[in-house]
């Protein structure tokens, strides 16, 4: 497997079109979600300065999106991660949170923050897995059952 990740937009194809994806499976994993988001975020505040866009190509076909925004000074937020069904299960997912922690310290982030829902099993076993922290919750996001942090000073 050999992935790329390029720079996007989140409101720009194909990033626009897997973000529509996404959104479908929450929605369908959270009745009431499409009425009452749990968070929302700006394609502007995943863009630069502050923010990043990733798009995951494999084989020059779009598998993965995911962004970053920032929070605070020196602290951002990854956002939106989400990985094509036909490519999960084979590393996708971990090679694009690592590729988005690798843009937040880019950013000049020390750290960065996530959460998600009960739903997201296999995305909390992943944070898990690679040092994310619980941490009280630090958004609103009614949704989210797992707040997380990690320090991105510290490298496995």
């Amino acid at each position: 497997m050999v992935l790329e990740f390029r720079a996007g937009r989140s409101d720009a194809s194909p990033g626009r079109e897997l973000l529509a994806e996404l959104n479908g499976l929450l929605d369908a994993q959270y009745p009431g979600r499409a009425a009452r988001p749990g968070s929302v975020t700006t394609p502007d505040e995943m863009a630069p300065p502050h923010g990043v866009f990733l798009v995951g190509y494999e084989d020059g076909r779009a598998v993965a999106v995911g962004g970053v925004r920032g929070l605070s000074t020196g602290l951002g937020e990854i956002k939106r991660m989400y990985v094509a069904p036909d490519a999960r299960s084979r590393g996708v997912g971990r090679a694009l949170l690592a590729a988005l922690e690798d843009a937040a310290r880019d950013l000049g982030h020390a750290r960065v923050r996530l959460d998600a829902g009960a739903a997201q099993e296999h995305s909390r076993a992943l944070f898990a897995s690679v040092g994310y922290r619980p941490i009280a919750p630090y958004n609103a996001n009614h949704i989210a059952v797992f707040f997380g942090e990690k320090d991105l000073r510290v490298r496995p």
